[in-house]
């Protein structure tokens, strides 16, 4: 997946969960949650929802980690290269 694609998926869930708002003019360096006036149980469901579009797993732990676009993004890059170089299963 492209950065293009994936920043993409990020602005159209925010929109899903926010439709009132433009994320697509979010400042990197801006908190998502404050800047959409997004609440706590909102953001889970964005969270959850990039979670299934990406084929990622958000630890609980790293939910503070990604407040911001940047840092979001980063993330996302980061965990797509762990789940993309990841081998293959095989059935037993």
């Amino acid at each position: 997946m492209k950065e293009s694609e994936i920043t993409e998926t990020v602005f159209k869930l925010l929109k899903g969960i926010a439709p009132e708002t433009a994320p697509e003019n979010l400042k990197p360096e801006e908190n998502i949650r404050q800047a959409l006036g997004i609440d706590s149980f909102d953001y889970l469901q964005f969270i959850i929802g990039l979670d299934e579009t990406l084929g990622i797993q958000t630890a609980e732990e790293d939910y503070g980690k990604i407040e911001t676009v940047k840092t979001l993004l980063a993330y996302i890059r980061e965990k797509k290269q762990i789940t993309d170089a990841a081998p293959p299963i095989s059935p037993p």
